[in-house]
């Protein structure tokens, strides 16, 4: 693994996006909505290098340009606000209410943290519409040059199906001769249908062109695999069964494998890929905008990490609420990362805390390992993870069983997870019923923070009602988040707002 690569090539693409704009703020400050052309450069695509940088920074949009954003562990993350907004995740921290309002489903137009995603990726989607017809001229390498673009649509995919999940159909500027003009801010939404079109259109672009896997020093960008996966959460979303194991088809046949051990997921042993991983943020523990910053959000304040010698700054945030974790069996393996007991240092001596009878809201969530080389105590070089093969086999199995009931196959890829990552018995003999029930539990056990519940619950119809459970009374409407005021007030009334929003 050629980590020092990886490292420059991530921080030069830092730097760039950094020269480009200067919308990176922290992501706990507020964001006012611009136009997309903020992103936009002019003359500057010249040759290969300049290329392959232009390329590469957009990448940190998958981070949405901060490592406190996108796959980033704060309020503004994906990540977060999957297990904020369900039954996954509680936090300590109160923070003038808005983590009170995403576990209560309570959002509107101004709530900058939820409204964010659409800001960031609006900008990215056109960002890389102008590049794609820039890099058509430039004169390099013809298969690198095809490569690329390929892997921009796969990026430009990837932004639109996020903001389709969160907003539903947003009105994605495609044509790069409308990015800079003023236009751009009054296209319409377009229907569903057509905003999934752009979203196929684009991977399926991309697959035809890029490798099965990027491995060496191209880890972590857009692969053929990737597309495969991204396409499948698309189809599984809209209940399309048949399309989706047909992308699950496809990604096994690559050659995917769980990992033996769960937890090298997520620590350390996860630099550079292995057979699970699909789809990961190259960590860079001192970089602004790849490091993995996890570790302060989720350890308790006085968490004693016993396999470093500490090192850690927590900052006790987030936890899983105990009638969540005590849905596991105590014999699942993988509770070895969700802490009932936890180390802390008293008197010069390790001593283990128990946290429920301590009265604390939650397990400890202590999913990402942490980093020896202790460069930071904000961050580590775990690479943070996208998407892993464990997420597909049971996206496979559950839309098997939707399709046809519990098949063989359905079995095979539910107890494959089961049995290798949670070291449990089989599961055999259930109907479609409780076949679905099966799964749904084991995407919580296997899954948990890893940015899918929230879309997990919408899918399976209870996402609201595990609010109204919790004793909440959001309507049906918060299944997709707002739009953004601004972006709502500056078209003209173009643009719509999402249903039961002011």
């Amino acid at each position: 693994m050629k980590r020092k690569y990886i490292t420059n090539k991530w921080i030069k693409a830092t730097v760039l996006m950094l020269a480009l704009s200067p919308i990176f703020t922290s992501c706990e400050k507020g964001l006012e909505y611009r136009d997309d052309q903020e992103l936009n450069g002019s003359n500057f695509l010249k040759t290969e290098n300049d290329v392959t940088s232009a390329v590469t920074a957009m990448y940190s949009g998958i981070m949405q340009g901060s490592m406190w954003n996108g796959y980033g562990a704060t309020m503004t993350g994906i990540t977060t606000q999957a297990g904020q907004t369900t039954d996954e995740a509680i936090c300590n921290w109160d923070d003038a209410g808005r983590w009170k309002k995403l576990n209560m489903l309570n959002f509107d137009p101004d709530f900058s943290q939820i409204t964010q995603h659409y800001v960031f990726l609006m900008r990215y989607t056109s960002r890389i519409t102008t590049l794609i017809p820039q890099i058509e001229g430039v004169s390099m390498n013809e298969d690198l040059k095809k490569r690329y673009i390929a892997e921009l649509k796969g990026l430009r995919g990837f932004f639109m199906q996020i903001m389709y999940l969160y907003y539903g159909p947003v009105p994605v500027v495609l044509d790069p001769s409308l990015v800079n003009s003023p236009e751009s801010n009054t296209i319409p939404r377009p229907t569903k249908e057509a905003m999934i079109g752009f979203i196929e259109k684009d991977f399926k672009e991309a697959i035809a062109v890029l490798p099965a896997k990027f491995e060496g020093a191209d880890y972590g960008r857009f692969s053929k695999s990737a597309c495969l996966t991204a396409l499948m959460k698309l189809y599984m979303q809209e209940k399309r069964w048949a399309d989706a194991i047909e992308m699950g088809k496809q990604i096994k046949a690559i050659g995917f494998s769980l990992t033996p051990k769960y937890e090298d997921n997520f620590n350390m042993n996860n630099k550079g890929g292995n057979d699970e991983i699909i789809l990961a943020v190259v960590a860079n523990a001192t970089s602004s905008t790849t490091g993995n910053g996890y570790r302060p959000h989720y350890l308790p304040t006085d968490y004693y990490d016993v396999t470093v010698g500490g090192g850690d700054a927590p900052w006790g945030g987030y936890r899983m609420p105990w009638k969540t974790y005590d849905q596991f069996n105590k014999a699942d393996y993988r509770l070895k990362l969700l802490l009932e007991k936890y180390p802390t240092m008293q008197g010069g001596k390790v001593v283990y805390r128990d946290a429920r009878a301590g009265g604390d809201i939650g397990a400890v969530m202590d999913k990402y390992g942490p980093d020896p080389a202790k460069v930071s105590s904000m961050s580590t070089a775990v690479d943070v993870i996208v998407y892993r093969y464990a997420d597909v086999e049971l996206l496979y199995a559950e839309a098997l069983n939707e399709l046809n009931g519990p098949t063989s196959e359905a079995y095979t890829f539910l107890n494959d997870v089961r049995t290798v990552h949670g070291k449990l018995p089989a599961l055999s003999g259930l109907t479609k019923d409780t076949f679905r029930k099966a799964v749904q539990n084991e995407r919580l056990f296997e899954l948990w923070e890893e940015g899918v519940r929230r879309d997990d619950l919408i899918r399976w119809g209870l996402y609201v009602q595990r609010a109204k459970d919790d004793g909440y009374t959001p309507g049906d409407h918060v299944v997709l988040y707002p739009l953004p005021r601004a972006a709502v007030n500056q078209s003209n009334g173009a643009v719509k707002q999402n249903p039961g929003y002011n």
